[in-house]
């Protein structure tokens, strides 16, 4: 009888210590709120309250929920963060939708915001079971015992093995990264960015080398550090929003901080229609008092973070430590995930939602039921959060859905050939999943938000493309990294392409004198330029003396990359699925679900290659980088199978192979040597850095003209502003009248004021994009002195009349 009475003695003590801990979260939510309602409270103390109520109290909620769906330690403290913001878009959302019926037309102010969340926390406490029942810590058995503990506590403080190397390797990381992005944004040069990519190196290879040792925690936290320090070297580079997307994401963020409220109707645009970008940023910015600028600059890659260490633990959930370790590293070390989603803030969020559904897909030690409905509340967050990943992540489901039903229907006939009996398997991926999400996708982007004719527009394209293959325009360059055969197009057949369509747009407006006449345009020839190459280092130029084309070798192996990872994955996939035995097999026996959404994965970038309209409107690009969440593992196991012969070899050179990916692909190598087109991270060259990057020249120029059109309008007399489409982009949330976003010479206004930028200023030369592809050509601003007057000149910014 001893025994259940000392069990009952500790699950009370449990019950306790969790209806304790349920009080002080609740007391410390009250606190938060109430700092939040006093006028004039600092940022200092603005910010630790704002966060708690978005994050850190619906973290421990959601952390003592998730015990239900995910059994380990580390994965609930990931897919918690991810619930949080769940819970949070849909706790906005319901505010911003209750309070004007109200009302209130103004729901998004610091105040509504801060009760809100102080309410759901509490709702929260009240709808979510508390976590099981666990016996508390031991005690030590007597007081010489507890005296001995603490002993040995002070002997040795480092109780969880690597956590003081990782921490300051990752911090190191973080420093270097920061301080590179400044120096280069006060024109200096890259040497501190550099050394921050070998940090990171160096902070996996520690990882790798501790993987036995180090608790599933602390290799988590490294990767996080790693990801982390990578996005901020690209995501805090500029002084003002750098980037593509996320110009227009943040101007529809000031839509909504701007009026204190979230409207569809007033900008029924895709963009607006991503609750990530629009509510999600505004209430970051009310209560935590960090301005917008650092909401996507610094808060939003330090959550996309976190997708690595996601990618790591799904993996991890069936398979060793080493694959898993590998498939993060891939994972991070794709080009996109560095240079361009820093720049999708939308698609950050939906991939930190979708990480953390592989993780409870990947779970199974759990009831598969509870999971499902994890799996499918966390698809709702996508939805809510980004349209393009909501599509693609539907075409895999189905796909996924299909393939278990065609591969059960082959080994139901295989067992029949047999005659043995057939065993069950219970596949994770079900109709009402992919029901669900569907629905779910439709309702938003139709009658709830109006937003789906891009959706409508690609479909028609992409099935006329289908039925007439010959009438189908060619589709992004991008797809020319593909083993399935995508052709390439010069930029010069790119601008022809170009040309002609904006010479049949505009005929008729042209015939009425709107344009300049196409006679006088023809006599201007447009040139594509291609990249410059950074000069070659020392290095590089003694490579070259040993007679290597160092630019070739760059771009070769750029090439040579692509294709690697795609026939690892492929390798990957043979060997989990045909081999039976060794020690590749041994180490990675995939779950059902994870070949048949990787298969699924593949087919749908198969798609995006053979029919154009899907590349130009997505990005294959994009799509690998989300595939990476489903087939980053059967990329580390073909690794390692490539390695085989080596045998305890195989694993150092399987690492050296992922880390020199790593380096090569994140610009760490080009950089030493020279010979490869200069990337935003390393340097203040480049295309991406001439047609992103927001010069003070710029916006200087844009107020004045702004001033100008305005005194226009009071007059009636027209003001239209042209600039290049990446102009526009980067000035666009400064522009108020009236503005068309090219300047190519068919497009120029008879009447309109013409808008130089930085790059066309200083290099002559703009940037288009076309099918899915940037074109920068030589700009013949010769047909502006003949045809305008110029009105405004500085060294960074022309205007014309």
């Amino acid at each position: 009888m001893r025994r259940p009475a000392a069990q009952l003695r500790r699950t009370a003590a449990a019950v306790v210590r969790r209806s304790g801990a349920r009080w002080t979260l609740l007391a410390g939510t009250a606190l938060a709120a109430g700092v939040e309602l006093l006028p004039g409270v600092p940022v200092p103390l603005l910010a630790p309250a704002g966060f708690w109520l978005l994050l850190g109290a619906p973290w421990l909620l959601w952390y003592g929920c998730a015990d239900a769906f995910v059994s380990t330690r580390d994965g609930r403290a990931l897919v918690a963060v991810a619930l949080a913001i769940g819970s949070d878009l849909v706790t906005e959302l319901l505010l911003n939708t209750v309070l004007p019926p109200l009302g209130d037309d103004r729901p998004l102010r610091q105040a509504p915001l801060a009760l809100a969340a102080a309410l759901a926390v509490l709702l929260l406490a009240w709808a979510l079971p508390p976590g099981p029942a666990g016996p508390g810590p031991t005690r030590p058995r007597s007081r010489a015992a507890a005296r001995a503990a603490r002993r040995n506590q002070r002997r040795n403080p480092r109780r969880t093995p690597g956590l003081r190397p990782v921490l300051l390797l990752g911090a190191g990381c973080l420093l270097l990264s920061v301080g590179g992005a400044i120096r280069l944004n006060n024109g200096l040069g890259s040497t501190m960015a550099v050394l921050a990519l070998v940090a990171m190196a160096v902070l996996f290879v520690q990882l790798l080398r501790g993987r036995r040792r180090y608790p599933e925690a602390v290799l988590g936290l490294g990767l996080f550090l790693l990801a982390a320090a990578l996005l901020l070297l690209t995501s805090l580079r500029g002084w003002f929003i750098t980037g593509h997307d996320i110009q227009r994401e943040y101007e529809v963020f000031e839509l909504a901080f701007s009026a204190d409220r979230w409207q569809i109707a007033a900008f029924r645009d895709p963009y607006n229609a991503c609750l990530s970008i629009t509510l999600l940023p505004t209430a970051f910015a009310r209560l935590t008092g960090i301005g917008g600028l650092y909401v996507f600059k610094a808060v939003f890659p330090l959550l996309f973070a976190l997708s690595a260490p996601l990618v790591h633990r799904s993996v991890r959930n069936v398979t060793q430590r080493v694959v898993a370790l590998l498939s993060a590293l891939y994972f991070v070390a794709f080009p996109t995930f560095f240079t361009d989603m820093t720049f999708l803030a939308r698609q950050e969020i939906a991939f930190l939602l979708l990480g953390a559904a592989l993780v409870v897909l990947t779970d199974r030690s759990r009831p598969i039921r509870a999971r499902r409905l994890a799996f499918t509340g966390l698809m709702g967050g996508v939805v809510l959060s980004h349209y393009s990943t909501t599509f693609v992540v539907v075409m895999v489901l189905a796909i996924a859905l299909l393939t278990d039903h065609a591969w059960r229907l082959a080994a139901r006939l295989r067992a029949r050939r047999r005659g043995g009996p057939r065993q069950p398997v219970t596949a994770f991926v079900t109709w009402w999943i992919v029901v669900a999400t569907a629905v779910a996708a439709v309702l938003w982007t139709g009658p709830l938000t109006g937003t789906g004719g891009q959706l409508r527009s690609t479909v028609t394209a992409t099935v006329q493309d289908a039925v007439d293959p010959a009438q189908a325009q060619s589709g992004s360059s991008d797809t020319s990294y593909s083993l399935l055969g995508g052709q390439a197009v010069t930029p010069q057949q790119r601008l022809a392409q170009y040309q002609a369509d904006t010479l049949q747009l505009t005929a008729k407006d042209r015939a009425n004198g709107d344009y300049l006449p196409a006679q006088e345009v023809a006599q201007y020839q447009v040139q594509a330029v291609a990249e410059p190459d950074l000069p070659l280092t020392a290095v590089g130029r003694a490579l070259g003396r040993t007679g290597l084309d160092v630019s070739g070798a760059n771009k070769l192996v750029r090439q040579w990359a692509a294709d690697l990872l795609q026939l690892l994955l492929l390798v990957g996939l043979a060997v989990c699925l045909w081999t039976r035995g060794g020690r590749v097999r041994r180490a990675f026996r995939p779950a059902r679900d994870q070949v048949t959404l990787s298969v699924a994965m593949i087919v749908v970038i198969g798609l995006l290659t053979v029919l154009p309209q899907l590349s130009v409107d997505y990005g294959v690009l994009r799509a690998f980088q989300q595939g990476l969440f489903f087939f980053a593992p059967f990329i580390a196991a073909g690794s390692l199978w490539a390695f085989r012969w080596a045998r305890r070899w195989a694993l150092p050179l399987a690492g050296t192979l992922a880390v020199a990916f790593f380096l090569d692909l994140t610009g760490a190598v080009p950089q030493v040597i020279g010979g490869y087109p200069p990337q935003l991270n390393l340097n203040n060259a480049g295309q991406y850095y001439d047609i992103y990057y927001v010069q003070p020249q710029e916006r200087s120029a844009i107020g004045w003209l702004e001033q100008l059109t305005t005194d226009d309008q009071k007059q009636n007399v027209q003001s239209e502003v042209q600039t290049d489409r990446y102009t526009f982009s980067r000035l666009q949330t400064l522009i108020r009248g009236r503005a068309l976003d090219d300047i190519y010479p068919t497009l120029v206004g008879s009447n309109s004021y013409v808008f130089l930028g930085s790059t066309t200023v200083t290099k002559d030369e703009a940037t288009t994009f076309y099918r899915g592809d940037l074109v920068t050509y030589r700009y013949p601003t010769a047909l502006l002195d003949t045809t305008k007057n110029e009105i405004y000149s500085s060294d960074g910014a022309e205007i014309f009349r």
